[in-house]
C-alpha cells in the first residue's frame, strides 16, 4: 500500500512539473522526457528503417506523400506561430518517405519522421485521403504522444529516480527501445485510445488548415474498414478506435474543421 501511495505522489509531482497542453485540442498530458533526445534517437531509428527498406522515389504516390506532408507541416507551423508557440517545433526535422510494402499502414516518429507504405495508397485514393492519414500521423508527433508513452514507461520502471535526476543514459535508451522497437516495425507504436482520438481530432484540423477537405475523412475510414478481410485487420486499424465510433467523433469535430477549411480558402 505504501508503494501505491508513493507512486501516486510521484505521478502527481511529475504531472505538476511536466504537464503539457496541446494548443489545438486542449488535452493535457505528462511529458517528462527530453524532446531533443527523443528526436535524435528517432532520427537514428528512422535512418535504419529506410536503409533496410525499399524507398520509392519519383512516382506520383511518392510525390503525393511529400507534397501533402509539406503542406500539412507548413500549416501546423503557421498555426503554432500564430499563437506564439513555434519554438516548440525547434526539434522537428521533417521527412516524408514512401516505402515499398504491402501493409496498409503509415506512421510518424517524434521529430517529424514520416513513412507511408505503398499498401495504403490505394485506400487513400487521392490527396485528400493522404491528408487524412498524414494529418493523423503528424498529430501523434506534434502532440508529443511518443514522449507521453516514454514518460509513462519511465515512471513505471524508475519511479523516484526520475525526480532525483538519476536516470542513466542506458536506462533512458532502454525505455526508448521498448516504446519504439528496432527494425521494420519501428514506427508502429501502440498508442492509447485517448491518444488515437486526439490524433484523429487534431489531424482533421491540420488537414483543413492545409486546405484539404476534412469531409473526406469519413469516406477514407469507411474504405479502410472495408479493406478488412475475415480476421485480418490492417495494422493501421489494429490499435485504433472502432471505425463507426471514430466516424461519429470526426463528424462531431467537423464544424470546427470546416471553419479551418473555409479560412484556408476551401469551398463548403
Amino acid at each position: 500500500m505504501k508503494i501505491l501511495k508513493l507512486s501516486g505522489f510521484l505521478i502527481l509531482a511529475v504531472g505538476v512539473t511536466a504537464c503539457v497542453t496541446n494548443p489545438i485540442t486542449g488535452r493535457s498530458s505528462v511529458q517528462i522526457a527530453n524532446n531533443a533526445d527523443i528526436a535524435t534517437a528517432a532520427a537514428s531509428e528512422y535512418k535504419t528503417t529506410l536503409s533496410s527498406s525499399k524507398v520509392v522515389t519519383g512516382t506520383t504516390d511518392a510525390n503525393r506523400v511529400k507534397n501533402v506532408g509539406t503542406r500539412i507541416k507548413t500549416a501546423a507551423y503557421n498555426y503554432y506561430k500564430s499563437i506564439g508557440r513555434e519554438s516548440v517545433l525547434s526539434n522537428y526535422n521533417w521527412e516524408f518517405n514512401l516505402i515499398q510494402d504491402s501493409q496498409l499502414n503509415a506512421w510518424c516518429m517524434p521529430g517529424g519522421k514520416v513513412a507511408f507504405y505503398t499498401g495504403i495508397m490505394p485506400v487513400c485514393k487521392d490527396d485528400n485521403g493522404v491528408a487524412v492519414v498524414m494529418g493523423h500521423e503528424v498529430s501523434h508527433a506534434l502532440a508529443g504522444h511518443g514522449n507521453e508513452r516514454i514518460s509513462q514507461a519511465m515512471i513505471a520502471q524508475y519511479g523516484g529516480s526520475i525526480l532525483s535526476g538519476s536516470i542513466s543514459n542506458n536506462q533512458w535508451a532502454s525505455v526508448f527501445e521498448q516504446v519504439y522497437p528496432v527494425g521494420a516495425q519501428v514506427g508502429l507504436l501502440a498508442y492509447g485510445r485517448k491518444q488515437e482520438l486526439e490524433a484523429d481530432e487534431m489531424g482533421l484540423y491540420l488537414m483543413a488548415m492545409a486546405g484539404y477537405d476534412p469531409r473526406s475523412a469519413t469516406s477514407f475510414w469507411q474504405r479502410m474498414e472495408a479493406s478488412s478481410t475475415g480476421n485480418s485487420t490492417p495494422e493501421f486499424l489494429s490499435t485504433h478506435p472502432n471505425p463507426q465510433n471514430r466516424i461519429a467523433d470526426l463528424n462531431a469535430d467537423m464544424p470546427k474543421a470546416l471553419e479551418y477549411y473555409k479560412n484556408a480558402g476551401g469551398k463548403l
